[in-house]
């Protein structure tokens, strides 16, 4: 089980509270000056880098792969953690709100809470399409349910249910998939269904991909397209990326890697091959037109690119787009250029696959 750290309100996890090691911050002194590479006798590659910043990529985009951050940190509980995630949703919502006009609402769909996000551009044609978002945080936090909705609403003029499902290590797998069916249920008796889209970013993006599979084995219509932005679809190997990269690509705190499932904490007792907590075990034939996007530094990049090619092997309509440089989820950060780029980019698919 890897832990992971993030103080942004443009990141998020996916992984249970931290254990960081004692050890204090490499400093420029300790710094590796040049690339070395040792393959061990079991194949494990012990390598170093040395990864100038990219001029492919925008000057706030260069600003903030260059901030300073710590690859040491103190251990963080799961209280300080959510506590840390509520803030920083509290700060994306004024923040992606100033750009991305809007009205949120709370409710409980099928008893099931939710955040209704109205844009204020509402096009009167779309009054009858909805998109369902399942918001990131590492299953143990919410991350995302206005980061990945506002801009959306307001890019598509399109309304956007946030599910808050409940979350692990107090309700584990398969409790976000009965929550995010419950309330795709609900939106069935007022929308038809290919008026409505699914997605998610990280933890969400994992989801959507789990509630895609238990659509199609509970026999329910099929939404008109889905999102899977910076997921993965496999609890039972971690892809390479997860050993390259943190949350934070090629800055901040990075685990050892270990060959142990992904995120006990939200598998639970469940076999990490379960068709439904990995989706790359399951049937994926008929499951409707699917956008992946995700980064070339993001700790998701193989878990999205493999959950990609298991899709376009059962003959899925799914696309792939990958940013340069940027790490996990940057689309949450409004400051960017690449993230307005990224979300015109998930709004322009959704538009084009929904229903007139």
């Amino acid at each position: 089980m890897r832990y992971l750290c993030a103080r942004s309100a443009v990141l998020l996890l996916l992984a249970a509270p931290l254990a960081l090691s004692a050890q204090q911050p490499t400093t420029a002194a300790q710094a590796p000056s040049r690339d070395t590479s040792y393959i061990d006798a079991q194949g494990a590659a012990h390598v170093t880098r040395v990864v100038p910043l990219p001029q492919t990529i925008s000057a706030q985009g260069r600003a903030s792969l260059a901030r300073v951050v710590p690859d040491q940190g103190p251990p963080e509980s799961l209280a300080e953690r959510r506590a840390h995630m509520d803030a920083g949703t509290a700060r994306a919502r004024i923040a992606w709100s100033k750009l991305c006009p809007n009205t949120i609402v709370e409710q409980k769909m099928a008893g099931v809470p939710v955040r209704v996000v109205t844009p204020a551009n509402l096009a009167p044609a779309n009054h009858d399409k909805v998109l369902l978002n399942l918001h990131g945080g590492g299953f143990n936090s919410d991350s995302g349910s206005y980061n990945e909705t506002i801009p959306i609403a307001y890019y598509t003029r399109i309304k956007v249910v946030a599910a808050l499902y409940r979350l692990a290590p107090e309700h584990p797998f398969p409790a976000a998939v009965g929550d995010s069916i419950a309330v795709y249920k609900a939106l069935l008796k007022t929308y038809q269904p290919d008026h409505i889209v699914i997605y998610g970013t990280s933890a969400g993006a994992i989801l959507t991909g789990e509630v895609a599979v238990r659509i199609k084995q509970l026999g329910l219509p099929m939404p008109a397209a889905l999102g899977i932005f910076s997921g993965m679809g496999d609890f039972a190997r971690n892809g390479d990326s997860m050993s390259l990269f943190s949350v934070r690509g090629l800055s901040g705190h990075l685990d050892p890697p270990t060959n142990a499932p992904h995120d006990s904490y939200y598998a639970g007792r469940t076999n990490p091959r379960d068709p439904v907590l990995s989706p790359v075990y399951a049937d994926l034939h008929g499951l409707p037109p699917t956008l992946f996007i995700t980064s070339t530094r993001d700790m998701l990049l193989s878990g999205t690119a493999n959950l990609h090619r298991a899709f376009l092997n059962a003959g899925v309509d799914a696309h792939l787009e990958v940013f340069d440089a940027f790490p996990h989820a940057f689309w949450y950060n409004p400051n960017l250029p690449e993230a307005i780029e990224a979300n015109h980019a998930m709004a322009r698919f959704f538009l084009q696959h929904l229903a007139k």
